[in-house]
């Protein structure tokens, strides 16, 4: 599939999106994997910000993306911090040059254990206003293109019109509490997670990614489903292990 046709389907899936039920969580994980097809970075991290104007990571292509994101918050530093509180792009960062080791020391040596070299943080903003940051992270010193950039802001930009579903910017209030409603949805997703990963002893990526297959094939929200298994409700046995070769299959069929 081409590069064009991929763009097609992100496109296509965000008009899907905008719907009465629409699962915010799901949307922006799916979000961080599209952009890192459709841009060939190793990571994505998605930020919002909540109704106390307090950036919490929303999305992670991965675990090790979601415990960076959280550090930088912890810190206060990073790309994406940055990035929402200028409103600006920052872009093809090198995060061992001195000047950024000395701004963001906690960050740039973390995001080295980690393996990144290289960080770019766009806006998620809507006619000035910035309601969180995308974070793209490289394992290759090699920087995005004018064109990789143009494709990850307008991304960030479908991103910004699905998360505000249409409503107008005078509804601030409104918004905020959506947006507030989905962080407290993150938080029983983290806890349905780090379950699974228990019970069935694998990785918090592959409980993930099981637990978000049986949701999608199912057509469960994500957040419902997660404060079922966080509060004992929900008979976890019914979703296929992840080790399970039905499971993989099913996976990568999604």
């Amino acid at each position: 599939m081409t590069r064009e046709q991929r763009m097609t389907e992100v496109f296509v899936e965000v008009a899907d999106s905008l719907i009465d039920d629409f699962d915010l969580i799901d949307f922006l994980q799916q979000l961080s994997v599209r952009c890192m097809e459709l841009l060939d970075v190793a990571a994505v991290g998605i930020l919002l910000a909540d109704q106390h104007d307090n950036l919490q990571t929303m999305a992670a292509s991965d675990e090790h993306t979601r415990l960076l994101e959280l550090f930088a918050l912890q810190h206060d530093q990073g790309p994406c911090v940055e990035c929402y509180k200028s409103g600006t792009a920052r872009t093809n960062i090198d995060l061992s040059d001195p000047r950024i080791t000395a701004d963001w020391p906690e960050f740039a040596a973390r995001a080295a254990g980690t393996g990144f070299v290289t960080a770019n943080a766009l806006p998620l903003r809507l006619r000035g206003r910035v309601i969180g940051a995308v974070g793209l992270f490289q394992t290759s010193p090699v920087p995005l293109s004018d064109q990789d950039i143009a494709l990850a802001q307008a991304l960030a930009d479908v991103a910004t019109i699905a998360i505000l579903q249409q409503r107008t910017l005078d509804h601030s209030q409104i918004e905020r509490a959506q947006l507030q409603s989905a962080l407290t949805s993150r938080i029983a997703l983290e806890q349905a997670k780090g379950i699974l990963a228990e019970r069935w002893q694998v990785t918090v990526d592959e409980a993930f990614a099981a637990f978000r297959g049986y949701a999608r094939a199912h057509q469960r929200q994500l957040a419902k489903l997660a404060r079922e298994i966080a509060d004992g409700t929900f008979d976890t046995t019914a979703i296929p292990h992840p080790r399970h070769p039905t499971a993989r299959r099913r996976g990568q069929a999604g």
